[in-house]
């Protein structure tokens, strides 16, 4: 027989609140084994990093040694460069950057300044801590006010269901709408979070002057929006990771260029796949909540964490940073400025505290997630709907 889940209306906001709070004086404060956990992801994504720069060079010095591999051998060593390449994107992202931004360590003792909101990825250690199509500043202000604190209502810049409308209308048939999200997909951090986190911001500042928002992004580079979107946002990343990065293996010839070229966009397009695999089906299904007015309490905004994420599989360090440690949702929206590790602690008892009070605790595999999102994506499905009380 189905589970019955207590509905919205009837669970006790006010006692909720006090639990979940105490989960958080359960686990402690940050502390260094939190940040040497922070520090072995770094390693992980480094080492892959190296992997896969390693096999490029093999590759370059192989060419310019005049040993051709046969095209099979070669595309498949392309491939695992380019996974170890991809990966490691991803995980700089998830592992590293996204608690750092989020002030995780910056109550450890001693922490270095470079590990901390506020002086990770700023001005030019952007190109050594974070360099992405999308700018830190701003994905800051999307990501950590503007989702996290409107999950699942019309607010929310990232809301799967709102955000493909355009989809949902297509008269088109059911194949070619799965095959545009997988498109989307391979591309989603420059064709959707590039543009939409300077359109975020952009209306922060709008909204301070008193200034009308925008309501669409602006590719023309010829427009105010569209200077800044490839001024800051495309340029720098696309210029250093497939023109500069090319270029280094020049003088091994331009058949080792070429190779390294081709390398980086397809570890481009893994890290694409990889990060919309483990971050777009975090709150998008027909099982995930939909709200229509802002929460009223601090109790209320608990329980909508909880009623509009899912969590993944979870289990040792491996499998958790696969994921970008993303599996963590439930917890990390609940708390979203602890180190990682600390989710790894507090998630079994988030999970009774849900037995408890008899609320849904979704937790799946991934892959089903991402089918669920994909059937969310093009209309077949749709979030279910709370209405504030």
């Amino acid at each position: 027989m189905e589970q019955t889940y207590t509905p919205y209306a009837e669970i006790d906001q006010d006692e909720l609140q006090k639990d979940i709070d105490a989960i958080k004086e359960t686990i402690g404060a940050p502390n260094e084994e939190d940040f040497q956990h922070l520090l072995k992801m770094e390693r992980w994504g480094r080492n892959g990093t190296y992997i896969g720069f390693g096999i490029v060079i093999l590759l370059g010095i192989s060419s310019f040694m005049g040993y051709q591999l046969p095209t099979a051998g070669f595309w498949v060593f392309a491939l695992i460069a380019a996974t170890f390449l991809g990966l490691a994107n991803t995980s700089r992202w998830a592992n590293v950057t996204h608690p750092i931004l989020h002030g995780a360590y910056d109550k450890v003792p001693n922490v270095p300044f470079r590990y901390t909101k506020a002086g990770y990825a700023r001005g030019a250690r952007r190109y050594v801590d974070w360099l992405d199509w999308i700018k830190p500043e701003a994905w800051e202000y999307e990501h950590n006010i503007m989702h996290h604190y409107h999950l699942g209502e019309d607010e929310d810049p990232d809301n799967v269901e709102l955000n493909t409308q355009w989809l949902h209308s297509m008269k088109v048939p059911m194949f070619v709408k799965y095959f545009l999200v997988f498109l989307l997909a391979a591309v989603w951090k420059f064709a959707y979070y590039a543009p939409n986190t300077l359109l975020i911001m952009e209306n922060k500042e709008r909204r301070k002057k008193k200034q009308p928002e925008l309501d669409a992004y602006q590719w023309d580079v010829f427009s105010d929006n569209g200077f800044i979107l490839w001024k800051d946002f495309i340029l720098p990343y696309g210029i250093v990771k497939f023109i500069l990065i090319p270029l280094i293996f020049l003088p091994l010839g331009q058949e080792a260029f070429v190779s390294a070229f081709i390398i980086m966009v397809m570890a481009e397009i893994i890290a694409n796949l990889h990060s919309f695999l483990v971050i777009v089906p975090n709150h998008s299904a027909d099982d995930i909540y939909r709200f229509n007015e802002p929460h009223k309490s601090q109790g209320e905004f608990y329980l909508r964490q909880i009623m509009g994420s899912v969590n993944y599989c979870t289990g040792s360090d491996l499998i958790d940073a696969s994921q970008g440690f993303l599996n963590y949702q439930v917890e990390h929206h609940l708390f979203p400025n602890l180190p990682l590790s600390q989710y790894q602690k507090m998630q079994p008892i988030v999970k009774e505290l849900c037995i408890k009070y008899n609320i849904e605790y979704r937790q799946e595999s991934v892959f089903k997630r991402v089918m669920m999102t994909a059937d969310l994506m093009v209309g077949k499905t749709q979030n279910l709907r709370v209405d504030s009380v």
